[in-house]
């Protein structure tokens, strides 16, 4: 995992709201961090944030929503915890029809690929991200279903080059 924290993340909002509230500030999450390239909404409660585009599954029609990002190399690490909610975000299920998105870093932009994690490369991540930030495992408590984590990356070359190592 990428060294965005070295220890726990233990003071952060523990109030998630409700999934219609949710849909309503993350459009205007995404309002304000397009146009100020993530100066306005770049970190929220103490995790970087990234935009990520995604077809919609039964529209066909370009969907974005902010979401907290890890980085596993040069790949982004996406988890769908929609907050410990009962059902699986709407963006993960786009994802798992049509894996061809697009993200936004900053004023960075770039196609890419997604994926849900296998069994195995999720529980590594998994272990890792909850390390150091515990808040996903009070929302996995929450939840019966397996929060899924999802892989962004381009194929063998990173998505940001000019700022990305290995």
């Amino acid at each position: 995992m990428s060294k965005q924290r070295r220890t726990p993340q233990t003071d952060y909002v523990k109030w998630v709201p409700k999934p219609a509230l949710m849909k309503r500030m993350g459009r205007w999450h995404v309002t304000m961090y397009r146009l100020t390239g993530g100066l306005l909404g770049g970190r929220m409660d103490g995790l970087e944030m990234l935009l990520l585009t995604t077809t919609g599954r039964k529209t066909g029609k370009a969907r974005t929503v902010p979401l907290p990002y890890f980085r596993d190399g040069t790949r982004y690490v996406l988890i769908a915890s929609y907050g410990g909610n009962l059902r699986n975000p709407a963006w993960l299920d786009n994802v798992a029809a049509n894996g061809d998105v697009s993200i936004q870093v900053g004023f960075r932009r770039a196609k890419a690929h997604a994926v849900v994690a296998g069994d195995s490369e999720r529980d590594r991540v998994w272990r890792d991200i909850t390390a150091l930030y515990p808040r996903y495992l009070a929302y996995q408590e929450k939840t019966p279903r397996r929060i899924p984590i999802v892989i962004v990356e381009k194929g063998a070359r990173p998505l940001f080059p000019e700022t990305e190592k290995n």
